[in-house]
């Protein structure tokens, strides 16, 4: 008996130095995992653009017609499960039962599979009456090609959360990158392939939708590669620790079990409500969907303008969605200091950092909305070859800015604890799309459609503001967030009309072709406005050099510079008090 309270108490020290280890890397892990989603979603955004310049805008249409819709019927049934099952496995390892943790898996796996293929039935048979919803049918062969994904996106999303209930990222993080990189590598080959052969856009629309089945396949393969390795690492653990020995096995398992039914209605459970959260996002791009092509039908007449249409208005969210993953990733860094403030029940920092958060994400919405706008004719031009619709890409530019304060509101409202007022904002958000699309394109097509989206983010922000203000008691001055960003956006819109008048007669005088010339007006336009920008906010004091130390890198490169230009404002700013 001596021999086996010795084994168990062995296992027990050295699994507590392995769940040791596993949280000294969980910083570590936690960055890796939110570099790679940035890679991904960069992937997943630039995608689109080789998809209009190759196969024109109705094919860009159809495919943004169907992705938001496979969006949100992946998120409804896979959403939730990996925050589910990390945390009962995370329970299950502390524990030291890892047989309960692959049960965990194994339960999932079948709930997830089930259902994944009961959803790839209706979708795959349904995709005729689906696209009648839609009001296009030219969308049923792309909704029949993304649909293979769900019987096997389930499964990679199980073992992403098998793997983050131990606290490492990296499989997580290794077969995002991966699965976005084969999507993008699966659509342009087979995008190029069909082009050659005269396929029309309907089967294009289709080929650049099967990316994320191949993407899918691939991100499995790298999750079942790590989950091989895991469990040989596991076995030879258990024999180096004797705990093959049946009777220790037994001492060291959690006194409570749970049968399959029962784990599968405890993660059921807890993932449903998550579910829930998760695909309101989606649902509001995909308002656009089941609206804006029975709009644009009765407008122009046929399917084919119709979605030719919806490709022009999509041309500008690729550009939105860029701008809003870029500025969130830089003012996510506030949100765990605001989540430690409250547990510190530190009021006055909870606000200093919430203003702090919520002026950052203003400032670089801002200028980022109204630089695309500027230069909407060039970016038009060099990204998708013709300045068609370049009106709705500068109304679609201002929804950057709104966009950047409702996922940063969300975000530290989350932290400050108010979990469910991003949902709701949202979901004001998807009603007010829909009517205002309802409403303005039978008057403006889709610049009404642009219109009614900035519209609906500004409505989410400002509900999630509102209450911000309530949880925190953070203030929003008229100053830094209307005067002296003003003075930076009028001298950024001055030197950006300059530059693009000049500009002409210098591309009409050299025998140089449109596309690259707007290249080049393009470039020089988004940098020389950023930078004419950034030194207006620093130069009025909008953006103080403590702010400028939340991104260690703009500071180390700016400083210098600051030191030269204006040494009072070098080293001026308000201070965190924590």
């Amino acid at each position: 008996m001596g021999d086996t309270d010795n084994g168990h108490q062995g296992y027990k020290e050295g699994l507590q130095r392995n769940v040791g280890k596993q949280g000294a890397k969980l910083l570590r892990g936690a960055a890796l995992l939110g570099a790679a989603a940035i890679l991904s979603k960069l992937l997943g955004t630039l995608q689109k653009i080789p998809l209009q310049n190759v196969a024109g805008d109705s094919a860009f249409g159809i495919y943004n017609a169907v992705y938001p819709l496979y969006i949100l019927i992946l998120f409804a049934a896979t959403a939730g499960f990996p925050v589910a099952v990390s945390k009962f496995v995370a329970e299950r390892a502390m524990d030291g039962d890892h047989q309960g943790a692959k049960r965990i898996v194994r339960v999932s796996t079948a709930i997830l599979i089930s259902s994944g293929f009961v959803l790839f039935v209706l979708l795959y048979f349904g995709a005729s009456e689906i696209a009648s919803w839609i009001g296009i049918s030219q969308t049923e062969r792309a909704i029949r090609s993304v649909s293979f994904a769900l019987l096997l996106s389930p499964m990679l999303a199980v073992l992403r959360g098998y793997f983050q209930g131990y606290q490492n990222m990296v499989p997580t993080a290794v077969s995002q990158v991966i699965e976005q990189l084969i999507r993008v590598i699966t659509m342009v080959a087979l995008l190029l392939y069909m082009v050659a052969l005269a396929y029309d856009e309907e089967w294009i629309a289709a080929g650049a939708t099967f990316g994320s089945v191949t993407g899918a396949a691939a991100g499995l393969i790298v999750m079942y590669v790590y989950w091989r390795k895991a469990m040989r690492q596991e076995r030879e653990w258990d024999r180096e620790q004797g705990v093959n020995d049946g009777r220790v096995k037994e001492g060291i398992l959690p006194p409570k079990k749970f049968s399959s039914w029962e784990w599968a209605k405890r993660i059921t459970a807890y993932a449903i409500p998550v579910c829930l959260g998760a695909i309101v996002v989606p649902l509001l791009t995909l308002v656009d969907t089941f609206t804006m092509p029975r709009l644009l039908e009765a407008a122009h007449g046929s399917e084919g303008e119709a979605m030719r249409q919806f490709g022009l208005y999509n041309r500008g969210l690729p550009l939105v969605q860029l701008v809003v993953m870029i500025a969130s990733s830089m003012s996510a860094v506030l949100v765990p200091a605001l989540a430690e403030a409250k547990a510190r029940r530190q009021d006055e920092l909870i606000r200093f950092r919430a203003e702090m958060a919520i002026r950052l994400s203003w400032l670089i919405g801002l200028g980022a909305s109204f630089g695309l706008a500027f230069a909407a004719v060039p970016i038009n031009v060099m990204l998708y070859k013709s300045d068609e619709a370049s009106w709705t890409m500068a109304v679609l530019a201002f929804t950057a800015l709104f966009s950047t304060l409702n996922a940063v509101s969300a975000s530290v409202l989350q932290g400050a604890g108010a979990i469910r007022t991003p949902v709701k904002a949202l979901l004001v958000a998807i009603v007010l799309k829909a009517l205002g699309n309802v409403v303005l394109m039978p008057r403006w097509g889709i610049d009404g459609a642009a219109l009614s989206a900035v519209i609906a983010y500004a409505a989410a922000a400002g509900l999630n503001l509102v209450q911000l203000r309530r949880c925190t008691g953070a203030r929003f001055a008229l100053r830094p967030y209307a005067v002296s960003p003003a003075l930076g956006v009028g001298l950024m819109g001055g030197c950006l009309a300059a530059l693009q008048l000049l500009a002409m007669p210098a591309v009409a005088a050299w025998p140089v072709p449109e596309r690259l010339s707007a290249c080049a007006i393009a470039v020089i336009s988004v940098v020389g406005g950023a930078a004419v920008y950034a030194l207006a906010l620093l130069r009025s004091g909008s953006i103080s050099r403590e702010e400028l130390r939340l991104m260690p890198e703009l500071d180390r490169k700016l400083a210098p510079v600051l030191a030269k230009l204006w040494p009072e404002k070098a080293s001026s700013g308000p201070r965190d008090r924590g």
